[in-house]
């Protein structure tokens, strides 16, 4: 029986099993509109598609683990939406502490709320370096919060300079996309 021919409980039941095909099928299935879906309400195309392909990835990663309460369609069209609120929630944290460093900027004086922002910032850079890949994640914390040099770190590690260069390079552009400047603000 092809993929194409299988029904949505079909495809999620083999998706338990390990089966790439009907990962495959269901991605092909779906992307598309998932990403007209989130595009209707964001209107941002490269968060957008991030977003679709983090939902894609995350189904992956929790195949085992995630339990279809109504349907696939339902799932994955509610994960979506989901991560939207997410990204909005985001995206007004950021505008919130880009004005607040902007009205410092201008006047010199902390807002009340400052301290406040900061740590909601950096909780949301420690749940984003949270999620990295655990070696690159353990290479970035590395570099960062002990400040070792890619040497110190390779040596540790005994990983080549270059690895260890290509992780942090690796970590920096997903946490570029997931925060833009502001990261480097804090970093």
């Amino acid at each position: 029986m092809s993929y194409k021919s299988r029904n949505d409980q079909e495809l999620a039941d083999l998706l338990k099993s390990d089966d790439k095909l009907a990962y495959a099928e269901i991605y092909n299935r779906y992307h598309a509109s998932l990403y007209i879906h989130a595009y209707k309400r964001l209107q941002l195309r490269e968060e957008c598609k991030d977003l679709v392909h983090e939902l894609f990835t995350t189904l992956w990663h929790k195949r085992e683990e995630i339990t279809f309460k109504t349907s696939l369609s339902a799932y994955l069209y509610t994960s979506v939406r989901n991560k939207i609120f997410d990204l909005l929630a985001k995206q007004k944290l950021k505008t919130s502490y880009t004005q607040s460093i902007q009205s410092f900027a201008e006047s010199g004086v902390v807002t009340t709320d400052y301290l406040a922002r900061q740590n909601q910032l950096t909780a949301l850079i420690d749940q984003e370096i949270a999620n990295l890949p655990p070696r690159t994640r353990q290479i970035f914390e590395l570099s960062r919060k002990r400040f070792l040099s890619h040497q110190e770190i390779a040596k540790e590690l005994n990983l080549s300079e270059q690895s260890v260069k290509s992780a942090v390079n690796g970590a920096l552009r997903i946490l570029r996309i997931k925060f833009g400047s502001m990261l480097f603000l804090s970093l």
